[in-house]
């Protein structure tokens, strides 16, 4: 990492010390409405116990709002932190340029950027300099204006209608990318957010609401989501293979034996439930022929493979959480995929695609397969992350993500019977980056599925848009 600032960018930084020396502290009406929205939009995405630090926070306006554990602020001028202590009087504050943030050994699970980027005399040498307060599992939150509307802003600045502000950049979202990955931060999601940044007579929160997530292109703030890139090399980790079996009696022997032990140690968990057939004393006649093999069984008392899953992970002691459905269409032997996608930091969600390789003539009926491709758009589109196949049952997280989401299951509710858009839901409110690993899709060798498709196609319909209003419109 580069330390050294040059010339050039530190008589950037005095020129804007200078300026908001004697700036107002006390913001303007419009501005004071703009920093609501955008702190409503920052709580959404922020844990309520994250600890919280913002660059560039001026005189706490944006800061006072969110809603945090612990929150620190930094800003270059003094004047401008006088203001802050006294408007957010439990934070903390610090005198500095973020370019040159030294702040010892505190590091924060949330690092705010909010419409200062673009002030930044070296933006790729301040991204690079944030890894001093980031840990591996800090969430960078960036929102800056969107370049379409400089004009308008431009003009509402000469009616007076907006502060003034010193020279500054407009960089687009492609410019914001790539500075990100120049500086070692991996991009998670983008989206835009805000169409109309005041009240406009109780039309304002409507628009912003219904309108600007299907026109976010044109809004006025642009958020990105980052998280750091991990260097060195993936630790070994134990996993638990969590496997779901209702009436799959003629499979449980290929699932032990197909499946790999991977990292330091693989437990594979049978979670049988209600079956008409022998899968009960198929798992346990399985299990006592593998000695070798670190098995655990059980019976689930609810329904469901959400609650098969569920209660597999209750008694889960890997590192590594993953789903193996056992109608074995999904290959084993494609784990180890999943396991490197995590061990090596590459995500934090791997989540398997079955639409990517020809699959075998019988082994999804046609309208199945619309329906997936329709989910998978849908997804795509609310999670602002490329989400092909949404029901494929394979998905892999780490013990810690799957707390986290358990913890906060509340906000989505629990109505999810098969556990995939639960899971797939809880990681984007964690904002967890999540990774396609496409499979090839067999053809089922035993029994018939347990899939009601009008049914259960109503169900999970029903699942998105009560999702997406907890997602999207916002």
């Amino acid at each position: 990492m580069n330390t050294a600032l040059s010339s050039l960018a530190c008589e950037h930084l005095d020129r804007l010390r200078a300026f908001y020396a004697t700036a107002p502290t006390v913001p303007q009406a419009g501005a004071r409405a703009y920093r609501t929205l955008l702190a409503h939009y920052y709580n959404l995405l922020i844990p309520a116990d994250a600890s919280v630090l913002e660059i560039g926070c001026g005189s706490g306006e944006l800061l006072a709002q969110v809603r945090a554990a612990r929150k620190t602020g930094l800003d270059l001028s003094a004047t401008q932190i006088a203001a802050a202590r006294q408007r957010v009087p439990g934070a903390e504050f610090f005198v500095q340029a973020g370019e040159l943030v030294d702040l010892g050994e505190r590091r924060f699970d949330v690092i705010i950027i909010s419409d200062t980027l673009n002030l930044a005399a070296d933006v790729q040498h301040l991204l690079e300099r944030l890894h001093l307060v980031a840990h591996p599992g800090t969430r960078l939150l960036i929102n800056f204006q969107n370049s379409l509307w400089r004009p308008l802003l431009s003009l509402a600045r000469l009616l007076g209608l907006k502060a003034a502000q010193p020279q500054n950049s407009w960089l687009a979202s492609s410019d914001v990318l790539n500075l990100l990955q120049l500086a070692g931060w991996s991009a998670v999601w983008r989206q835009g957010r805000i169409l109309v940044p005041f009240s406009a007579f109780g039309l304002g929160p409507l628009v912003n609401r219904w309108i600007a997530p299907v026109l976010q292109w044109f809004a006025l703030t642009i958020f990105i989501v980052a998280r750091p890139e991990r260097t060195g090399p993936a630790r070994a980790l134990t996993v638990s293979v969590v496997i779901p079996a209702r009436n799959e009696a003629g499979n449980i022997a290929a699932a032990v034996a197909r499946t790999a032990d991977m990292g330091a140690g693989t437990e594979l968990i049978f979670v049988e439930g209600h079956s008409r057939d022998d899968t009960w004393a198929q798992i346990q006649k399985v299990a006592a022929a593998n000695p070798a093999r670190k098995i655990k069984i059980l019976q689930q008392t609810g329904k469901g493979k959400g609650d098969a899953v569920r209660a597999g992970f209750a008694v889960a002691t890997g590192d590594i959480l993953m789903i193996l459905d056992a109608d074995l269409t999904m290959p084993p032997e494609d784990l180890p995929k999943f396991y490197d996608v995590l061990a090596s930091g590459r995500a934090e969600f791997a989540n398997g695609v079955r639409l990517v390789y020809p699959m075998d003539e019988k082994a999804m009926q046609f309208l199945n397969l619309c329906a997936n491709k329709a989910f998978g758009l849908i997804f795509t589109w609310l999670l602002g992350q490329p989400v092909k196949d949404t029901l494929c049952g394979t998905k892999v997280l780490s013990r810690a993500h799957y707390d986290s989401i358990a913890a906060n299951r509340a906000y989505f509710g629990d109505f999810d019977p098969f556990g995939d858009f639960d899971l797939l839901f809880g990681a984007a409110k964690l904002n967890l980056k999540i990774a396609d690993v496409p499979i090839r899709y067999r053809e089922r060798t035993y029994g018939t599925t347990n899939i009601q498709r009008w049914k259960h196609g109503v169900l999970l319909l029903r699942m998105v848009l009560f999702a997406a209003r907890k997602v999207k419109f916002v």
